[in-house]
């Protein structure tokens, strides 16, 4: 998965571009968007979270802070 992560972008109105490339691009969109979901069942499960305790309540504010700062940083 880091290799995927790790190759460039590649234009998909390029007629030069081979499967390969094709397939690429393909894997790298399904593992950003994987990642994104994931970050977002995360913020889901905090907000769902109550709590009186303002130790908890802090850090639960601090993860969703967190969370919502890596998931505008996908995009």
């Amino acid at each position: 998965m880091a290799n995927v992560l790790q190759q460039p972008a590649v234009d998909p109105g390029s007629a030069f571009e081979t499967e390969d490339a094709r397939r690429l691009a393909a894997q790298h969109r399904a593992v950003r968007e994987r990642e994104k979901q994931a970050l977002n069942l995360q913020r889901e499960n905090i907000l769902s979270q109550k709590t009186s305790n303002p130790a908890r309540r802090t850090a639960l504010e601090a993860a969703l802070a967190q969370i919502e700062g890596q998931i505008s940083a996908m995009g």
